[in-house]
């Protein structure tokens, strides 16, 4: 984790409550040491009237595992429109297991079957499909397929820019 963002956070959550930096990043760093660099994990910082304060670091986010999956950096533009990847149902039962046990679906009691549900509906706003079975060799060539088509559409949008300036 980047010190600027460290920094951040800590004059955001806890330096106008006067908790000290370097016992909150001792705890911070304690607390995620074993976590890949990279990662983004929500967290919540409650601070107490004492001075004291509690941190909440939950798994990482839906959409950071979903997009692991599926070995792309970032969604479809055009969700519903465009397929940016693949996931397979074992990936999203096994992403399941794994956000279950997120406080929010915790707290609601929430069955295996509609953490699911989720995952699916939040891989479709993605523009990841879900199928049932992957080859592995496909999917390569349809990734590097998309990768094509992107850095061709990016082309074309900077080349339509420039004759837009020119135009002026």
């Amino acid at each position: 984790m980047g010190i600027r963002f460290l920094r951040t956070v800590y004059e955001f959550c806890t330096g106008r409550r006067g908790i000290p930096i370097a016992q909150f990043c001792k705890d911070f760093n304690e607390r995620t040491k074993d976590i890949k660099e990279g990662i983004p994990l929500p967290t919540r910082i409650i601070v107490q009237a004492n001075r004291t304060y509690e941190l909440q670091i939950n798994k990482p986010t839906t959409t950071y595992f979903l997009l692991s999956a599926a070995g792309i950096e970032k969604g479809a533009t055009k969700p519903g429109h465009e397929i940016a990847g693949m996931v397979t149902l074992k990936h999203l039962y096994e992403i399941a297991l794994v956000k279950s046990q997120d406080p929010a679906f915790v707290l609601n009691d929430t069955p295996l079957e509609l953490v699911i549900k989720s995952l699916m509906g939040t891989a479709r706003s993605l523009g990841i499909k879900v199928v049932k079975d992957l080859n592995a060799e496909e999917y390569a060539v349809f990734l590097k397929e998309r990768e094509e088509r992107l850095a061709a559409e990016a082309e074309a949008k900077e080349a339509e820019l420039v004759a837009a300036g020119k135009k002026k």
